[in-house]
């Protein structure tokens, strides 16, 4: 017999990116009495790894619980940039509703779309939380108005589109169900979240049932499983079998040997947990996304939709320049398989697969973001190796015509930058779909444009806009090939001989474009060391020092006015790098370096390609 269990809630929180998500949960935390009146509590306590914290985006979707009017609330954080979308679309099927949180001054965005869209294909009912209602140029009138065409753009059925809308400061704490009251804290939400969300329902009576929606990793239990019970209960020690909806000659027999449920930020152990709970399960070494935890006795699978699949890959190499393995901890091609590997412990939107050669594997993602977080990752914790140019993943129609992926970007600058966009955007193969300005003197743009042909665009977009633009992009499936791209009009300059630079070397080369090094910096012959200021390579000697005569004193070395070198961060080193070069990744420097670093070889494979 199906019951509701009316003591527990379970949300997701969605939204596109920096909308203020993750700051919300922070508030429910401190409102619900999670942290003590005294305890110092930093922002964004829900974005525990380093990256997120820097970059300010959340990239792992995060469990956590918090108490009100005797309901316990089962709250998910999700992330909100798109190359990370796998982890919204598997979370959803822990809940029972979500709350879209909307920026009060941006509205709907491409990313809101996305997850909005995920949500109503589940049928989950969503309060509509417009957020940052503290800003100044914050227009919660005309945001409604985009978030009801938005529903009604996607199919929204009746009792979707007669949705709650809240409206908060998150920052500021508080949640006000009009726009006339004005409210000291998140009472209104919490009220919203137990009236509207539904009740988790299942039969306790029935068989044991959970799906596997989340994995997590931790270095002393190995894997955890993160997943809903559905029916019935789970105990420790209790024999289970595995299953899994995709592949049905999975069918392992093993015994739940940890159990735990979320409270605040912590897991607490459990002996038990019935339909409704959401459950961490450790001791099960291969458990995946997508597994059933069953009894033994009528074992049935709970149906899991397919992963969108990765559109951008990367060729991961051990690294093989002349200065390798002076700065790694991990740098053979064994350390290099077992870190990647264990990346698909947890990160279900990746593929890693093998290579004719043990030296390099293809890494595959979502999109530069994913990979360049996953590249930082690894060189944090030590390891080297090298990295191609990302290329998108082609597909072939019935017809057997050329199939390559699609953005939907949509683009916010002042209208003086506007023309320069488009300009720039059409030589990349970019279809202007839409544009509108608004009073305040900005143009919103809407294009479909191959994702090659936003790979290396975003330090070119900031250079354009000095600054002031915001790009935001969405995959929108696979279209037509649109035709080769010119990523690059200026060559590199290659270091011509191995040695420390000096600044009569670099005073020299600097004349022939941009340089990227400082003197005194180690490299060697292939290493490219800046950006020509014309389209073809040029090798220039950087470790050339001055004759000294009897006239010319080594001092005189000092009046020599060399220009800042431009410093290259993982991403814009990612987007600078040409098909024939590698990016070497340290865990204390970035080298680009061109693939063949001999001259003399490099010089016969430019022909042997021209004539191909």
């Amino acid at each position: 017999m199906l019951i509701n269990r009316e003591d527990v809630r379970n949300i997701a929180i969605i939204a596109h990116v920096d909308h203020g998500k993750t700051t919300l949960v922070d508030e429910l935390l401190k409102q619900s009495g999670v942290f003590r009146a005294n305890q110092n509590v930093v922002d964004r306590v829900m974005d525990s790894n380093d990256i997120e914290r820097e970059r300010g985006i959340t990239i792992l979707s995060k469990n956590t619980a918090v108490r009100y009017d005797g309901v316990k609330i089962n709250v998910i954080d999700t992330p909100g940039h798109a190359d990370f979308g796998g982890e919204v679309e598997r979370v959803l099927k822990m809940v029972n509703g979500v709350i879209l949180v909307v920026d009060a001054f941006e509205g709907p965005m491409p990313q809101t779309k996305f997850v909005l869209k995920k949500a109503l294909e589940l049928n989950l009912p969503v309060i509509v939380c417009i957020n940052k209602m503290d800003r100044p140029e914050a227009r919660p009138n005309e945001v409604i108005d985009e978030v009801l065409e938005l529903f009604i753009e996607l199919d929204a059925n009746e009792e979707q589109l007669d949705c709650p809308f809240v409206f908060t400061s998150a920052r500021a704490g508080y949640a006000s169900l009009s726009l006339d009251d004005k409210a000291s804290d998140m009472k209104s939400l919490f009220e919203t979240i137990i009236n509207y969300i539904p009740a988790p329902s299942g039969d306790p009576d029935k068989n044991t049932q959970i799906l596997i929606s989340t994995i997590d990793y931790n270095e002393y239990v190995g894997r955890i499983g993160i997943g809903k019970v559905d029916n019935g209960s789970i105990k420790v020690n209790q024999d289970v079998i595995l299953l899994n909806h995709h592949d049905s000659s999975k069918q392992k027999k093993v015994k739940i040997s940890k159990l735990y449920e979320f409270d605040g930020l912590k897991r607490i152990e459990v002996n038990e947990a019935s339909i409704g709970a959401i459950v961490a399960i450790s001791g099960i070494a291969d458990i995946q996304i997508g597994d059933t935890i069953c009894s033994p006795e009528n074992p049935e699978a709970i149906p899991f939709q397919k992963i969108s699949e990765p559109t951008i890959a990367m060729y991961f190499n051990v690294n093989d320049s002349p200065l390798a393995g002076t700065e790694g901890k991990f740098v053979t091609s064994r350390h290099l398989r077992e870190r990647l590997m264990r990346e698909l412990y947890t990160d279900v939107s990746l593929r890693v697969e093998e290579t004719e050669t043990t030296e390099s594997f293809k890494v595959s993602g979502r999109g530069e973001l994913h990979l360049s977080v996953l590249i930082e990752n690894m060189r944090r914790e030590g390891y080297e190796f090298s990295v191609s140019k990302a290329e998108v993943l082609y597909q072939e129609d019935e017809n057997g015509m050329k199939l390559e992926p699609m953005e939907l970007t949509l683009i916010d600058v002042p209208e003086e930058f506007a023309g320069n966009v488009i300009e720039k955007l059409g030589q990349r193969k970019g279809e202007l779909i839409n544009m509108s300005n608004s009073s305040n003197g900005t143009s919103r743009m809407e294009f479909s444009i191959p994702s090659r042909g936003l790979i290396g665009y975003r330090g070119e977009f900031l250079t354009d806009t000095k600054g002031n633009g915001i790009m935001n992009s969405i995959f929108d499936g696979y279209g037509p090939y649109k035709g080769d791209i010119q990523y690059r009009k200026q060559g590199s300059l290659i270091a011509y001989e191995a040695g420390e630079s000096t600044t009569y070397g670099l005073y020299n080369a600097q004349e022939r474009g941009t340089l990227f090094i400082s003197p005194g910096v180690k490299v060697y012959s292939g290493m490219v060391i800046g950006q020509c200021a014309k389209p073809e390579d040029i090798e220039v000697n950087i470790c050339k020092r001055k004759q000294l005569t009897n006239t010319r004193a080594s001092g005189s070395d000092d009046a020599l006015k060399l220009s800042p070198p431009r410093i290259l961060s993982l991403e814009q080193a990612l987007e600078f790098i040409e098909t024939d070069e590698l990016l070497e990744v340290t865990p204390t420097s970035l080298r680009i370096r061109k693939k063949i670093l001999d001259p003399t070889q490099r010089m016969r494979d430019k022909r042997n390609r021209l004539s191909n």
